[in-house]
């Protein structure tokens, strides 16, 4: 299987379980790696024979902006869902990003990454 993948994807999103979370909100990115066969698009040079990774890229955002979930691993199911929608996607991982997550002490990131597929 093939890899297409869209790295660093940025948008503001509500989500978490707490208020402030909730009422102002935090940048969130997100990673995701589609498993598709790209040959058929490569032989004819064609578009249309492949995922339209900038329209893909436009639904994820649209996910992490849009209704307000409670954790970070149901937002990165909905992404998931969102990307196998794509007819020849047969499998997703995402990973999403929480770098200003409400924790107490001295960190890099959180992440959450998941691995779907059709099957």
């Amino acid at each position: 299987m093939d890899r297409v993948a869209l790295r660093g994807l940025k948008a503001r999103g509500h989500h978490g379980v707490f208020p402030k979370e909730r009422e102002d909100g935090q940048t969130f990115l997100v990673d995701i790696v589609l498993g598709l066969d790209t040959r058929p698009a490569a032989a004819d040079d064609d578009l249309a024979k492949t995922v339209h990774y900038g329209i893909v890229a436009e639904e994820v955002v649209a996910v992490v902006e849009g209704e307000p979930v409670d954790l970070v691993e149901t937002l990165a199911e909905r992404i998931a869902q969102v990307c196998l929608k794509h007819e020849g996607v047969e499998e997703v991982e995402v990973c999403v990003h929480k770098p200003d997550a409400p924790i107490t002490v001295p960190f890099d990131d959180v992440t959450v990454t998941i691995i779907r597929s059709r099957v």
